[in-house]
């Protein structure tokens, strides 16, 4: 009679070999069909190997309970053949479908995180995926958000089309000038954030004052009409112990200050030094700052 506690733990070494090779299958990423057939493929592989281990684990139990009488040789053969059969053609064809399956859920998956990062009338990142970088800079970077100038009449007097047209040209223009080294999105409405990122201080300013530079000298054809607008930029630093939220406040009241000063034209946080050291973790009383510098348009 078979001996109980030594078929359990034949089993559970089947178990823990199984556990084991199949975790060294790796999935990858299923983007084409040469990669389905060969996680297919390792799966058969891997499979026909379980199977015929279970199988020739079980020899002493059926031979034990008189369950079979042949050969023992001929009963591997057995074991072997079916092990091919359905251990491997059956498991490799599921895991064929398995794979497509996969594939396609993978690219769903990806096309809806990429759709729900993007901005739908511009094309470029949207607040989400702003926020997302926004939290993780450190320093060494540069935060600028761009707004563009009188927005609201060109609504009112040409159509939320045209104003859509504008938000469109000028999103191409800002992709064009920071490129892929550097995030840009639109915040909503008529307002973009970038987050620049290497070089010095002095470089990325250049840069915000190019894109400015590049707007300003753009003209827009919408319904047989040339419109040109112009932007305003507030600059802000990131640096070590200085939280995003603050980077943020900063480079929004530098834009309020651009704005005042007359539009199309960019300010650093540095404009704002006289009122509050730049450092600090607190920012300046609002109703005391905009008093002076106005609304924002």
């Amino acid at each position: 009679m078979p001996n109980p506690l030594r078929m359990f733990m034949k089993e559970q070494a089947v178990i823990l070999v199984g556990k084991r090779l199949w975790r060294q299958i790796d999935l990858g990423v299923l983007d084409s069909p040469r990669a389905i057939w060969s996680f297919a493929l390792a799966v058969s592989f891997w499979s026909v190997i379980i199977s015929s281990l279970v199988g020739l684990g079980s020899l002493p139990l059926l031979y034990g309970l008189g369950i079979v009488s042949v050969p023992v040789s001929e009963m591997i053969t057995v074991m072997v053949a079916f092990s091919w059969l359905f251990g491997g053609a059956l498991t490799g064809a599921f895991a064929l479908v398995a794979g497509h399956v996969i594939r396609d859920l993978v690219q769903a998956r990806q096309q809806f995180e990429r759709l729900s990062r993007t901005d739908t009338l511009s094309g470029l990142a949207n607040r989400r995926a702003f926020n997302d970088v926004l939290a993780d800079v450190v320093q060494d970077a540069s935060l600028a958000i761009i707004d563009i100038d009188r927005f609201k009449l060109i609504n009112d007097r040409f159509g939320h089309q045209a104003g859509d047209r504008i938000i469109q040209a000028i999103s191409g223009l800002l992709k064009e000038v920071f490129g892929d080294d550097h995030l840009v999105a639109r915040l909503g409405g008529e307002e973009f954030g970038v987050v620049l990122r290497g070089g010095t201080v002095a470089q990325r300013l250049a840069l915000v004052e190019q894109a400015r530079q590049r707007v300003a000298a753009e003209v827009i054809v919408f319904d047989e009409v040339l419109l040109g607008v112009t932007v305003s930029a507030g600059v802000a630093e990131f640096r070590a112990g200085k939280r995003p939220e603050i980077v943020y406040a900063w480079a929004d009241k530098a834009l309020y200050l651009a704005k005042d000063a007359g539009r199309d034209r960019v300010f650093h946080e540095d404009s704002l030094a006289v009122i509050e050291p730049v450092h600090s973790d607190h920012a300046p009383d609002d109703a005391w700052l905009f008093a002076a510098i106005g609304r924002r348009g």
